[in-house]
């Protein structure tokens, strides 16, 4: 829809038209031997003021300027691209390269979750028979993309980064609490702490009595929910019931600790991947062939970038001339 600002060309004919209606009034001067001649009122006559014609044309180049940069236009100027996703192996990405046929192709180095979107709003840019190769741990997006160049998508899953999450563990019976955490496998790992500290993010309170006002933890286990006043209006998800105050979110179950390995894991995958964002899927290895159907994303090029200090600067100029003329 940009391009339709286009259709605003024919309003440089305004800049034109007001200086061309400029007029000066005659002036009248009286002489000795005009006292014979009839009487005559001054009149307005229409004079092209040649002096204002470089005033005139800054005022056509800042309304043609501002109609190019609303109208955003592109100039296709890049060939086959190679999208490598940051922190992807250099080996395996020169294998791709290769076998792909893109040697000669420039490289865009960009983070994964920004690489297809990035295309789309840049795809302007790419000329007609350019192609495009994508490499790295692409994550899998909400909705199959689309793109108006063939585009070639080669994944590599990284492996993910181990985690720890800090437990401590309030209780009279530890043991029963260990194995139950003992069975969580994956990147997270759990680390066991006697006494809360200050990176405690889950502490386990199987105590009868409150614990103190002073402790703080993001997430708290309660296997006795007199013991935490907010749960009184706490919300129920499954065999769980959870409510948000002072200390933190305050979570509690009936079927803790659990009596077996396979409740315990699915337990802890429940406060994983609820409590924690969800890992990224990486997309498939797949091809995507040319549509028309595509949306075409805005362009945030040089050109644009250029146009708007062109802009800037017209407008100064205008104003310094406006400014001269009126003195």
């Amino acid at each position: 829809m940009n391009s339709l600002w286009w259709l605003a060309l024919p309003t440089l004919l305004l800049p034109i038209w007001w200086h061309r209606k400029k007029r000066v009034q005659v002036k009248a001067e009286p002489l000795a031997s005009a006292r014979f001649l009839p009487r005559t009122e001054p009149r307005q006559m229409r004079v092209w003021r040649w002096s204002d014609i470089v005033l005139l044309i800054v005022r056509c180049l800042l309304l043609a300027c501002a109609i190019a940069w609303l109208a955003d236009p592109v100039f296709p100027w890049r060939g086959d691209t190679v999208v490598v996703a940051a922190g992807t192996d250099a080996q395996w990405t020169e294998r791709e390269v290769q076998a792909a046929g893109f040697g000669a192709a420039a490289r865009v180095a960009l983070p994964a979750q920004r690489a297809l979107a990035w295309i789309g709003a840049h795809e302007r840019e790419f000329k007609p028979q350019a192609r495009l190769l994508v490499l790295g741990d692409i994550p899998m997006p909400a909705l199959l993309p689309q793109f108006r160049h063939p585009l070639v998508l080669r994944t590599l899953a990284k492996p993910l980064p181990p985690g720890a999450a800090r437990v401590a563990i309030v209780s009279k019976r530890p043991q029963e609490w260990r194995r139950m955490f003992a069975a969580l496998d994956g990147p997270l790992r759990v680390v066991l702490e006697n006494v809360p500290g200050p990176k405690t993010e889950l502490i386990v309170w199987d105590m009868p009595e409150a614990p103190p006002a002073a402790l703080r933890a993001p997430l708290w286990w309660a296997t006795d929910a007199g013991a935490f006043t907010e749960l009184a209006q706490s919300q129920a998800l499954g065999t769980l019931r959870y409510a948000d105050g002072a200390r933190g979110r305050v979570w509690a179950s009936n079927a803790w600790p659990p009596q077996d390995p396979a409740a315990a894991r699915a337990l802890l995958e429940s406060w994983r991947t609820l409590h924690y964002a969800p890992l990224p899927y990486t997309a498939p290895a797949q091809s995507f062939a040319p549509t028309r159907a595509a949306a075409r994303g805005d362009a945030n090029g040089a050109l644009r970038d250029f146009l708007l200090l062109a802009l800037i600067s017209l407008f100064a100029i205008e104003r310094i001339l406006t400014h001269a003329r009126r003195r």
